[in-house]
C-alpha cells in the first residue's frame, strides 16, 4: 500500500493540495532534493559510505556524510527561493537565489567567543553546500560549492569579526553555474581531496 491509498486520497487531489500550500509543497521538495541528491552522490564511482543525518540533530549540521576516496565530507542541501527565479535572456542563463540557513534560532558560540542566537549557518559546520535548481526547468540538477567559498553575511547587527564566520542567507546561483559553485560533485570533491581537504572517516553519531 502507498501513502495514497492509506490516506485515501488520488494524486489529483494531493496535487491540489501542494499548489494551494507553497509551505507544504516547499517542505515536500527539500526533502525530494535531499533524496535526488543521494541518488547522485550513491552513483559516483568511489563513494563508499553515505548516510542521512536527523533532521532534529542540531549538532550535526549537514543533510549528507559521505566517505569518498576514504575521506569524509558532510553535504548541506538547500533549494531556490521560487520568487527569485528569473531567465537572462542576454546571457541566456538562470538566475536565482538560494535560501541558506538552519530551519530554527539556536544560540551559537563563535571563535571569537562572541555568542549570537541566529539562524545562520556558520563557516566549516559543514563541507558542501548543494542548491538543487529544479525551479529553473523543472530538472533535478544541482550545483555545489565549498563551505569556505560561500559568501559571508552582511548583516549590519553583526560585528566585521561576526560577519567573517557567518555564512549569507540569501546565496545568488546561476545556471548553467559560476565559481564557487559546480556542476559535477565528483569534480568538486577530487579538487578537495587534491588540496588536503576532508576528514578521517568515521561512523557519525546520529
Amino acid at each position: 500500500m502507498n501513502i495514497l491509498e492509506e490516506w485515501e486520497i488520488t494524486p489529483e487531489q494531493l496535487t491540489k493540495l501542494l499548489a494551494e500550500n507553497p509551505s507544504l509543497r516547499g517542505m515536500l521538495l527539500g526533502y525530494v532534493a535531499e533524496l535526488k541528491l543521494r541518488e547522485i552522490v550513491t552513483s559516483i564511482p568511489g563513494v563508499s559510505f553515505s548516510v542521512k543525518f536527523d533532521d532534529h540533530n542540531r549538532k550535526k549540521k549537514g543533510d549528507l556524510y559521505v566517505v569518498y576516496r576514504n575521506k569524509a565530507f558532510s553535504l548541506e542541501s538547500k533549494s531556490l527561493q521560487s520568487s527569485t527565479v528569473k531567465w537572462n535572456a542576454q546571457k541566456q542563463q538562470w538566475t536565482g537565489k538560494a535560501q541558506v540557513d538552519a530551519s530554527d534560532r539556536r544560540t551559537i558560540t563563535l571563535p571569537d567567543g562572541s555568542t549570537l542566537n541566529t539562524t545562520l549557518l556558520l563557516r566549516g559546520e559543514f563541507n558542501i553546500l548543494a542548491v538543487n535548481c529544479y525551479a529553473f526547468e523543472g530538472e533535478w540538477r544541482f550545483v555545489f560549492a565549498r563551505n569556505s567559498d560561500l559568501p559571508a553575511s552582511n548583516y549590519h547587527g553583526y560585528s566585521e569579526t561576526q560577519k567573517r564566520f557567518l555564512i549569507a542567507s540569501l546565496i545568488p546561483v546561476m545556471w548553467p553555474p559560476e565559481r564557487p559553485f559546480y556542476a559535477n560533485l565528483q569534480d568538486l570533491l577530487d579538487e578537495m581531496i587534491a588540496n588536503g581537504e576532508g576528514s578521517a572517516p568515521a561512523v557519525p553519531v546520529i
